[in-house]
């Protein structure tokens, strides 16, 4: 069974995806901000992390998460899909460009994080 870790500060959009993928019988763990998603990600090795690049409440935006997740050993080869309203986030993309990173691959968007 696949794990997935949803990371969302926002309670109903993390509920939402996670009723949606149970139904598709997988396993999902949530966190509400960017420390709680590093640790989970440390601890648990989910396969894929749906991550929120914008949650206002948390120390640890979701591009830092993406880079820091990219940047660790433990937990670079884990897929990332970043999900967000695109409003005003400063990291529009072209449909289908960004929807995951092969193990392996650094990049954490389509702006340039260098």
């Amino acid at each position: 069974m696949r794990k997935i870790l949803i990371v969302d500060d926002q309670p109903e959009v993390r509920e939402l995806v996670r009723v949606t993928l149970e139904i598709g019988n997988y396993l999902t763990l949530s966190a509400e901000n960017g420390q709680q998603a590093l640790e989970l990600a440390r601890t648990e090795h989910p396969d894929i992390i749906l991550l929120d690049l914008k949650m206002p409440g948390s120390r640890i935006q979701g591009l830092e998460v993406c880079r820091r997740l990219k940047n660790d050993p433990t937990t670079a080869g884990i897929y990332v899909i970043k999900i967000s309203d695109n409003t005003g986030s400063g990291c529009e993309s072209n449909p289908g460009q960004d929807l995951g990173n092969p193990p392996g691959e650094r990049r954490c968007g389509a702006q340039d994080l260098g």
